[in-house]
C-alpha cells in the first residue's frame, strides 16, 4: 500500500512541476491547446496541463546578429566583401512561433540576401562615403519584410568594408590625382583674385600721378634696402617723351 502511495505522490509532483511555469520579465509563451493556438501569457508565474496544451518560450530582449561576410559587385564592377551586424526584437511573439519556422534563422537569411542586394546597386565609393544612408536604406527593407513574422529590425551597421590591395593603390593614385587638382584650381583662384587686385590698383594710380610717384620712391627705397650689387633705376615714360621732343625740336633748328 505503502509503494502505491509513493508512486502516486511521484506522478502528482511530476504533473505539478509540468504544470507550473515561470516566466522572467522578458519571456512571453505562446501556449496551444490540443494543436491551437490559445494565447500569450507572460511574465510571471503561469500553468500548462500537461498533455493538453504546450507553450513556447519567446524573448523580447534585442537580438545582436552578425551577419556573415558577403562577397558583393557594386555598381562600378568592384569586388568586395562586406559583413555587418543586425539588431532585432521580437514584439509579436504570436507571429514569432506561427507564421515562421526559425525567426532567428529567417532574419538571418534575409539580412544576406538584402546586404548583398542594396550595396549591388551602389558604387563604391558610396560603401565608403555613405555607411549611414545605406544602413538605413538597409534596415528599412528588413523591417518592412519582416513584420509579417512579428521581428523589428531597429538598426543594422556595415561593419567593414574588404577591398582588394589592387583597388586600395587605385584609391590613393585617385585621392592623389583629387588633391592635386584641388591644389591647382585654388592655385588658379589666387592668380585670378590677385589680378583682379592689381587691374584695381592700376586704375587708381592712373586717376593719380602724384601716387604714382610715390610708389616709385617706395619701390627705390626697397631696392636700397637689399643687399644687391646691380640696382636697375626705372625710367618714367614721361620722362623719355619728354627728351624726345628735346631733341626733335632741336633736329628741326
Amino acid at each position: 500500500m505503502s509503494v502505491t502511495i509513493l508512486i502516486i505522490l511521484a506522478f502528482a509532483a511530476i504533473f505539478l512541476f509540468s504544470t507550473i511555469n515561470i516566466l522572467r520579465e522578458y519571456e512571453r509563451a505562446v501556449v496551444f491547446t490540443l494543436g491551437r493556438f490559445w494565447r500569450v501569457k507572460g511574465p510571471g508565474l503561469i500553468l500548462i496541463i500537461p498533455f493538453i496544451q504546450q507553450m513556447v518560450r519567446v524573448q523580447l530582449r534585442t537580438v545582436v546578429m552578425d551577419v556573415p561576410s558577403q562577397d558583393v559587385i557594386s555598381r562600378d564592377n568592384v569586388s568586395v566583401r562586406v559583413n555587418a551586424v543586425i539588431y532585432f526584437k521580437v514584439v509579436d511573439p504570436q507571429k514569432a512561433v506561427i507564421q515562421v519556422e526559425d525567426y532567428y534563422e529567417a532574419t538571418s537569411q534575409l539580412s544576406q540576401t538584402t546586404l548583398r542586394s542594396v550595396l549591388g546597386q551602389h558604387e563604391l565609393d558610396d560603401m565608403l562615403a555613405e555607411r549611414e544612408k545605406l544602413n538605413r536604406d538597409i534596415q528599412k527593407i528588413l523591417d518592412e519584410q519582416s513584420d509579417a513574422w512579428g521581428i523589428k529590425v531597429t538598426m543594422v551597421e556595415i561593419k567593414k568594408v574588404d577591398i582588394d590591395e589592387s583597388m586600395i593603390r587605385a584609391i590613393a593614385r585617385q585621392a592623389e590625382a583629387e588633391r592635386d587638382r584641388r591644389a591647382k584650381v585654388i592655385n588658379a583662384e589666387g592668380e585670378l583674385q590677385a589680378s583682379e587686385k592689381l587691374f584695381q590698383a592700376s586704375q587708381v594710380l592712373a586717376q593719380q600721378p602724384q601716387a604714382m610717384q610715390l610708389r616709385y620712391l617706395q619701390t627705390l627705397a626697397n631696392i636700397g634696402n637689399e643687399k644687391s650689387s646691380v640696382i636697375v633705376f626705372p625710367i618714367p615714360t614721361d620722362l623719355l617723351s619728354n627728351v624726345k621732343e628735346l631733341l626733335t625740336s632741336k633736329n628741326s633748328q
